[in-house]
């Protein structure tokens, strides 16, 4: 029903149906856009990292769409209430466009189910609704309307304040009315009501009734509710990634902390010896991130001397990223080193290792290569475990080392490792990787081979380091990587 007007409230001019005619078909062009965005967020919603973001999108498509339907169902109505142009009368015409809305629907959840009136008269305690309001309100018309008093009975206890609130605004000091309430219906279905009227004056001033339109804007606030929870999804997502990564990067630098110049060996260290029977080695390692700084994984170098006077050199790479990926490559490591000092051969300790992931409480799959490097006979013994050999330049030229049989760490129970021998000279470089340190992880080695000059002519490891830094830097790799260096003295 209109609701009434006071003196005080002169009518304002109506608008042109031309102007409505283009509203419409802005507001139909724009609900199609989100919708087609609803869409694609739908379709990509398939257990990604990134699901919390894609459902608030989601869920802010949900709540726009719910705002435009309800817009073109308020336009579509006051099109339909508007005085025909006038011949003569400039009449702008909208696209032609598939029709989002019928004009005044009035099936079930349309806008007129969702949208009442409802006056109050003061002077003769007359309580008039319209149809559709009792309908929000869970009672059929024959029922009639709630009084003032009674209306409270309707609304559920924590909101009965605030509509006796704006009620005694409205009735004593003349507000307008403006706020929402929740009411619980004879069928026990909640509803969230907004309602926005005034109070209608007399002749002297005086309230002789009061007037409100009431809209049902349940699924509305549904729509909002949903958007804040996800919101609040994904801020807590967002910061259990940013706690874990930084545990992540803390465990990794404790266990594998970052090298500065070569690797300090009790037995040698930089080299010192120019002569034939020096037997120094000088070693030096870098670490690559991934191009996503969230992605710290399980890659591992490390130089160990030994009891007996040798060296243990290895890389590797577990599977994963994070917290668990980098806890596994510390538990890795630590049984690389107990076995290596224990004086376990590289054969017999990649097999072992494998035992230890295949028992692993959280199984992994990993590739390794481990090698033990005897100075006095200047030997390199090695294994590996469905890793890329290690790359060996001398005389300005670089080759691959034959590997010996050897699967991935953690895939196949009881499975034995072979080990190959390799006779090194003064000035040799051995270079060992993990992780993919280019993009295309198939043409890594031939990068590397490809440097073999540059390695030439640098002195000592960490000026080979820094080559083999400025050669891949700048790569985005979807992981992180490693490098280890060792000269032969």
């Amino acid at each position: 029903m209109p609701p009434p007007r006071s003196a005080d409230h002169p009518a304002a001019p109506s608008p042109r149906r031309g102007t409505v005619d283009a509203l419409i078909t802005q507001t139909r062009r724009l609900r199609g856009g989100i919708a087609a965005v609803r869409r694609d967020t739908t379709a990509d919603l398939s257990g990604t990292a990134y699901e919390p973001q894609l459902r608030w999108q989601r869920a802010l498509c949900d709540l726009a769409v719910h705002h435009l339907d309800d817009l073109g169902q308020h336009l579509d109505q006051l099109r339909e209430g508007l005085p025909s142009e006038q011949p003569g009368e400039a009449k702008e015409t909208p696209e032609a466009e598939p029709r989002k809305w019928s004009p005044a629907p009035t099936g079930p959840g349309s806008l007129l189910h969702r949208v009442g009136s409802a006056e109050w008269n003061l002077l003769t305690d007359e309580v008039t609704w319209s149809d559709e309001l009792c309908q929000i309100f869970g009672r059929g018309p024959e029922e009639g309307g709630l009084s003032l008093d009674e209306l409270p009975s309707w609304v559920v206890a924590d909101d009965q304040p605030v509509l006796t609130a704006m009620v005694t605004d409205c009735l004593v000091d003349g507000k307008p009315i403006d706020g929402e309430f929740r009411g619980v219906r004879a069928d026990d279905a909640v509803r969230t009501v907004h309602m926005a009227g005034e109070p209608v004056l007399d002749s002297d001033g005086s309230t002789a009734s009061m007037w409100a339109v009431l809209r049902d804007v349940s699924e509305l606030r549904r729509s909002e509710r949903a958007v804040r929870e996800s919101r609040d999804t994904l801020q807590r997502q967002r910061h259990i990634a940013r706690t874990e990564r930084r545990l992540a990067v803390q465990l990794h630098e404790a266990v594998l902390p970052p090298w500065r110049g070569s690797a300090p060996l009790a037995h040698g260290g930089r080299p010192t010896g120019t002569g034939p029977t020096s037997t120094a080695l000088d070693v030096a390692a870098h670490y690559f991130p991934s191009a996503n700084s969230a992605l710290i994984g399980g890659d591992w170098y490390d130089a160990l001397e030994l009891p007996d006077g040798g060296t243990l050199l290895s890389v590797g790479d577990l599977t994963g990223h994070g917290v668990a990926a980098t806890s596994g490559m510390a538990m890795v490591l630590g049984a690389v080193r107990g076995m290596a000092v224990a004086g376990i051969e590289p054969g017999p300790l990649m097999g072992r290792l494998n035992q230890l992931l295949d028992a692993s409480a959280q199984p992994a799959l990993g590739s390794a290569v481990c090698g033990r490097y005897d100075p006095a006979t200047r030997t390199l013994v090695w294994s590996q475990a469905g890793h890329p050999a290690p790359l060996l330049f001398r005389d300005g030229a670089g080759r691959a080392l034959r590997p010996p049989a050897g699967v991935l760490l953690g895939g196949t129970a009881g499975a034995t490792y072979t080990q190959a021998e390799e006779r090194l000279e003064p000035g040799d470089l051995l270079l060992l990787h993990a992780g993919g340190l280019a993009e295309d992880p198939t043409v890594t080695a031939e990068r590397l081979l490809a440097l073999a000059p540059r390695f030439a002519a640098a002195r000592g490891t960490q000026e080979c380091v820094r080559v083999v830094a400025e050669e891949f830097d700048d790569e985005q790799r979807e992981g992180d990587a490693c490098v280890l260096l060792a000269m032969i003295g």
